[in-house]
């Protein structure tokens, strides 16, 4: 451990996840045309490389989705500006850009769950490819206003669930992450709220959403998630931690009580939007512990955090939720609503 000046240890070597020192990995500098900046990627493994799908905005004010791929998912980016998915305007779904996508993977197929901007607000929007040259627009999956949503890569009794973010149009109500079920990748219902926005001075209070897709671990799913504090100063968006059942993914069998990654590094604080980070994927290494998590900084560039998963899963573990009694922190546990 390094100390600072004062002779205490930094915040910043304490945490679980710990800066690349190369940060920011990508900015818009690195892109072949003049854009305005590049945040939010979805990652996978495609053709034994690193490939992020990034959230560019160009200066118009629109974001595309655009494919920049990396032997070592660090340095020596492949930048095809052509390659990717750009907003069909035409579309009312696509109206102003798409943004934001969580890429999951089944088979041979990877589906990627992402944000389309319409006249009428954000909504979730479902594409696929199998080469991330041609991509497959497979329709609306959730209304307006709603977001931050990811698909599981497998099914539960025949069913797809999707995590997702709507939010309510009453003010007071909070904005929480929700789980649904769908049969065809088409239609979705039986919706409950899976983790509610908390109240008061916690880090997760009133605004929540989910980061990269589950990760399935020993212990269950693992879910990163965003919390939102507004404080005099604006908002600071955090990252905190959850497991579900690997079997039943409605049974929370933990939550952190703490944010685990917040915004500190000065690409972080300030840009586009200050005191942001947001993971939209995360990559576990060939050792099976190693988590590579790309987000984006301040709605302005890339970075890249690593973390021990065990690390990550001996910290949330020491949060349990009393699953005996549906107890979920922040939701009342005789009337399954927020608190």
């Amino acid at each position: 451990m390094t100390e600072n000046q004062s002779g205490t240890r930094s915040r910043e070597q304490t945490g679980m996840f710990h800066r690349h020192p190369t940060n920011p990995i990508l900015t818009a500098a690195d892109f072949p045309q003049m854009v305005n900046s590049v945040f939010n990627p979805g990652a996978t493994v495609f053709n034994g490389e690193t490939l992020l799908l990034v959230r560019v905005e160009d200066r118009s004010g629109l974001s595309r989705l655009t494919v920049a791929t990396s032997a070592d998912g660090i340095s020596n980016w492949t930048i095809d500006a052509k390659r990717g998915m750009f907003p069909d305007t035409n579309r009312f779904e696509e109206h102003w850009g798409i943004e934001d996508p969580r890429i999951t993977r089944v088979g041979d197929e990877y589906l990627i769950v992402y944000t389309g901007y319409s006249s009428g607000g954000p909504l979730v929007c479902l594409a696929s490819t199998r080469d991330f040259v041609h991509f497959e627009r497979r329709g609306v999956l959730q209304s307006p206003e709603d977001k931050d949503a990811a698909l599981f890569p497998t099914t539960f009794d025949g069913r797809w669930a999707l995590i997702h973010r709507p939010a309510s149009a009453m003010p007071g109500l909070g904005a929480h992450i929700w789980l649904s079920w769908s049969l065809d990748l088409r239609h979705f219902g039986d919706t409950s709220i899976l983790l509610p926005a908390r109240k008061g001075g916690w880090w997760d209070a009133n605004k929540v959403g989910l980061g990269p897709p589950p990760l399935l671990t020993n212990e269950g799913w693992l879910i990163c998630y965003h919390g939102v504090k507004t404080t005099v100063s604006g908002a600071i968006y955090r990252l905190g931690l959850a497991l579900l059942d690997r079997d039943d993914p409605t049974r929370v069998l933990a939550r952190g009580n703490e944010w685990v990654f917040g915004p500190h590094a000065p690409y972080e604080r300030e840009g586009d939007v200050n005191d942001v980070v947001f993971p939209c994927g995360w990559i576990l290494g060939d050792d099976g512990d190693t988590l590579r998590m790309y987000y984006g900084a301040a709605d302005s560039v890339i970075g890249l955090a690593t973390a021990s998963l065990r690390g990550l899963l001996d910290h949330v573990l020491t949060h349990p939720c009393d699953n005996s009694s549906g107890e979920i922190p922040g939701l009342d546990p005789r009337t399954k609503r927020p608190t």
